[in-house]
């Protein structure tokens, strides 16, 4: 059976070129697949769910031009067991005659036709529907060998009577049979009925895109090489559109340019032959003028025209295939393919440039209506209404940057960073300023921050709320001593309001600022309530430094637990905030790798600690405070991995911000005080390559108890031995003799933690040499 069915699927290749078994006045052309192109590129996965279908009685084909339809359809007739009756359908088939004439001929190219359904076709008087569709469908029904009928380009039936003569034929396919039925868009058939009752697959532009490896053979047989970036930009702008994607490989041959758009001439070329000029100027119109809008909506789409209709519009396009892309499942919101977007747009600079910028107004209004201020910000902008550019960017612009978004915010600041713009509009200049120093650009963050200044100076309405922000980044910056960023800071708190969502921040750099002048308990208490404040507004940046802050002071003083809970407190919201490759997030990271430390957890203390220390290059003397702290916490986390080379690291780079910063109060103690310690360390006990290693930094903990080396033996699950041979390289590696040397050392470097140490020191004596006997 397998081998007859192969035999008759080869046969389907040829269909229409052996002698056929009755005589039809039938266009042979029509009865075979169009000759593929040598440079097709093959669609293996599509086509192997294609002949795995076989309980789809229905499989629909619909993408607009360019697509692969056929290519797909030809492939799949090519490598599938079943025999194929192929009918490429045109405006004649409108006529149900015509249409079922040539199926008819084209079923009989596969297995000959009962003489009824001949004599029915014979007779010019036989009536369609009383005659010819019974006996048709009643052959398709008696058929025992699977086969399968295409219908190319389905959609040219307009006609009533052709398309339901079709979903007769549907309605008696055998099991096992299928027809599959390919179109720009969807044949004027109940499809929605057909849904319900038969199992359908449906196959559209997403299945059809092309995929990266697909796309890169169409490129390489038309003569083009991108490499992986330049190859993933093209595949995301043409959409996987193979049409798209050979026309753009024609545009790079010509020009070299690797990101063609749809108004580069083949591209154009191709979508105004084949769309545009087949379109009334009603609905060429709303494509040109709704292609402002990166998606579009039935409201959006009125208040951007001024009238009503463009949810029956919308459908219409829908409908077609339009290359338009539909966003939910409720058919609500939509967009226009990359390239399709790229034309209409020409067409509207060219044809209605004074409409642009009112098209873009309108959008920018109903975008704020709808509590949309990032869209709404866009269309501001290309309207080139900057003032309300301005107003929207910073009503929105710290929440961005709170929510883990920093890229996005900087793209923004980008369209305002020309002095004369930043002069005008100081909220927007404090603002940036903020931002960029956050991202540690300290030379811009100080160009806008005097920008924001010589703005106020220059006004006299409209920017009382804009001087303590000023204030605030001025002790952010630091640059005149913690002194002085302490006056400025307490200015700012004393004049912004406890709903200001800059009032966070002021409290931070207070805080920080009294820690610098050495007053702990001032500085925890201005931390704490940042902490509460940042929580409420939504600022999980500042939340995460001043957690991380009140860490440290937690420590300083000796209250581990304290500490430990706000290292892990800042840990979550880094995570939650998903902040962790911002530069500021590593003041909060090394703290809570120091927490873990604390606690034997070495590897969780590591993974903290290699992600703070990616981002120190980027936290600079734009923040020195900030920096030098995490640079000195991350300093201390290291000398208690034993690794020398990267806490002299950390080192090396607090001493270069404090060349360019060199007051910072209390910072500057501790870098004097850490450089004598890592001194003090021998190289035996120092050195990277003579670090404990993991099981010796599990054994540690036990090591300060007064267990025994079988019970400690016992309880990590390896014999007595195992401990004593582990014992003896800690002590080598620490530089000391005894069990109690070793916990001594242990706690002045943090590995253990010292309230463990108070009841066991009397227990602790046995010596290399006991070990030893």
């Amino acid at each position: 059976m397998n081998s007859a069915l192969r035999g008759l699927g080869a046969k389907a290749i040829l269909v229409g070129t052996s002698d056929p078994g009755v005589v039809f006045d039938v266009v042979e052309s029509k009865l075979r697949p169009p000759p593929g192109q040598p440079e097709s590129v093959p669609r293996t996965a599509l086509v192997n769910r294609l002949r795995a279908a076989g309980a789809f009685p229905i499989v629909l084909v619909v993408a607009p031009a360019g697509y692969g339809k056929t290519t797909l359809v030809s492939q799949w007739a090519a490598r599938d067991a079943r025999p194929f009756a192929w009918v490429s359908v045109d405006e004649r088939d409108n006529d149900p005659h015509v249409l079922l004439k040539h199926v008819a001929a084209a079923l009989d190219r596969i297995e000959p036709l009962g003489a009824d359904v001949t004599e029915a076709f014979e007779r010019p008087e036989s009536p369609v529907w009383d005659a010819i569709v019974p006996r048709l469908s009643a052959e398709l029904s008696s058929r025992a060998l699977p086969f399968v009928i295409v219908l190319d380009g389905a959609d040219a039936l307009v006609s009533n009577d052709s398309a339901e003569a079709i979903g007769i034929l549907i309605e008696n396919i055998p099991p096992g049979s299928m027809i599959a039925l390919t179109g720009r868009a969807l044949p004027r058939m109940p499809i929605a009925a057909l849904r319900v009752a038969e199992p359908l697959l449906e196959i559209g532009p997403y299945e059809l895109a092309l995929s990266r490896r697909e796309a890169e053979i169409l490129l390489r047989t038309s003569g083009v090489e991108l490499d992986e970036i330049e190859l993933v930009g093209l595949l995301h702008r043409t959409e996987g559109w193979a049409a798209g994607l050979r026309l753009a490989a024609l545009a790079i041959l010509e020009d070299g340019a690797s990101r063609p758009a749809g108004d580069d001439r083949y591209i154009a070329d191709y979508l105004g032959s084949e769309y545009l000029s087949r379109l009334e100027p009603r609905a060429l119109r709303f494509l040109r003028r709704t292609s402002v809008l990166e998606r579009m909506c039935a409201p959006l789409c009125n208040a951007v025209l001024s009238g009503k209709g463009s949810a029956a519009e919308l459908e219409e396009i829908n409908r077609a295939n339009l290359f338009l892309v539909q966003l939910d499942h409720h058919r609500g919101w939509y967009r226009y393919h990359h390239l399709f977007r790229d034309l209409l747009q020409r067409d509207l600079e060219e044809q209605e440039p004074d409409l642009v910028p009112v098209l873009h107004r309108r959008a920018a209004a109903w975008y704020e209506a709808h509590l949309d201020p990032e869209s709404a910000l866009f269309h501001a902008h290309a309207a080139g209404d900057i003032d309300d550019t301005a107003r929207i960017l910073g009503s929105i612009a710290q929440q961005v940057h709170d929510s883990g978004r920093a890229a996005v915010v900087e793209g923004w600041l980008d369209l305002f960073d020309v002095d004369e713009r930043l002069d005008r509009h100081p909220a927007v200049a404090v603002q940036g300023s903020s931002i960029l120093a956050a991202r540690g650009r300290a030379d811009e963050a100080d160009r806008w921050l005097h920008a924001a200044e010589r703005g106020v100076a220059s006004r006299r309405r409209g920017v009382a709320a804009v001087r303590p922000r000023i204030a605030v980044m001025r002790a952010a910056l630091c640059t005149n001593g913690p002194a002085q960023m302490q006056a400025d800071a307490s200015a700012a708190v004393s004049k912004l309001a406890a709903d200001d969502p800059w009032r966070p921040a002021a409290l931070l750099v207070r805080g920080a600022a009294d820690m610098l002048l050495g007053d702990r308990d001032s500085a925890d208490a201005a931390l704490a309530e940042a902490v509460e404040r940042a929580a409420t507004s939504g600022s999980t940046e500042t939340r995460a430094i001043a957690l991380g802050e009140r860490s440290m002071l937690a420590a300083a003083r000796e209250d581990v637990r304290t500490a430990d809970a706000l290292a892990e407190e800042a840990q979550r919201v880094v995570e939650e905030g998903e902040l962790a490759d911002y530069p500021t997030s590593a003041l909060a990271l090394a703290a809570s790798a120091r927490s873990r430390l604390r606690h034997g957890q070495w590897d969780h203390a590591r993974r903290l600690l290699t992600v703070a220390t990616r981002q120190t290059p980027h936290l600079t003397y734009a923040l020195p405070w900030l920096a030098v702290q995490a640079r000195i916490e991350l300093a201390d986390a290291y000398v208690t991995l034993r690794d020398r080379e990267a806490a002299e690291l950390m080192l090396e780079e607090a001493r270069g911000i404090l060349v360019v910063r060199p007051d910072l109060g209390l910072l500057d103690e501790a870098v004097a005080r850490l450089e004598l310690e890592l001194a003090a360390i021998p190289e035996a006990r120092a050195g990277g390559s003579s670090g404990l290693t993991r099981a010796e930094l599990r054994l540690l903990p036990h090591l300060s108890t007064h267990l025994s080396f079988r019970e400690i033996g016992e309880r990590l699950h390896v014999s007595r031995n195992t401990i004593k041979t582990q014992a003896i390289s800690v002590y080598r590696k620490l530089g000391v003799s005894s069990r109690s040397e070793a916990v001594a050392v242990a706690e002045d470097l943090g590995l253990v933690e010292a309230a463990e140490l108070k009841d066991d020191r009397l227990e602790l004596g046995e010596t290399v040499g006991s070990l030893a006997i």
